[in-house]
């Protein structure tokens, strides 16, 4: 079922494009709130999912267990680099990925079979600031 496309949910997705990065429902609610759009904090938790369902944002679980979003910058399957400091995102292809799903999932008799695969790092600037700040104590 197609969700209405309400002035909320337009600026919830304007709000999701405007942001770096993963932002989690509540950040989310935080900026709009700061903007006193008076949208409700389960207003955007439906927009999202709404927008992941159709494919226009990207969704994912944290290491710690949070859903997070980002707008989509590309249709279809693929993975994500994602820095656990600053949140800069990278779509990736990972065809050797895609492979081994495929291949692991035949062994075992498996058909129709979906994964998600997002791997957390630091990205250059971060790990640089890291070393860097080690490097001064």
């Amino acid at each position: 079922m197609a969700q209405r496309n309400t002035w909320q949910r337009e600026r919830v997705r304007e709000a999701l494009e405007g942001a770096r990065g993963f932002v989690s429902a509540q950040s989310l609610h935080a900026t709009l709130r700061d903007e006193n759009t008076g949208i409700g904090l389960a207003t955007v938790y439906r927009a999202l999912a709404g927008l992941a369902a159709q494919g226009e944002a990207d969704s994912l679980q944290s290491p710690e267990g949070e859903a997070l979003y980002r707008a989509c910058e590309s249709r279809g399957h693929h993975h994500h680099l994602i820095c656990r400091s600053c949140g800069l995102t990278v779509e990736i292809a990972a065809t050797d990925v895609e492979e081994w799903a495929r291949r692991t999932a035949a062994t075992h008799g498996f058909r129709d079979a979906e994964h998600v695969v997002d791997i957390f790092g630091l990205c250059a600037s971060c790990a640089k600031a890291q070393d860097d700040e080690r490097d001064a104590d």
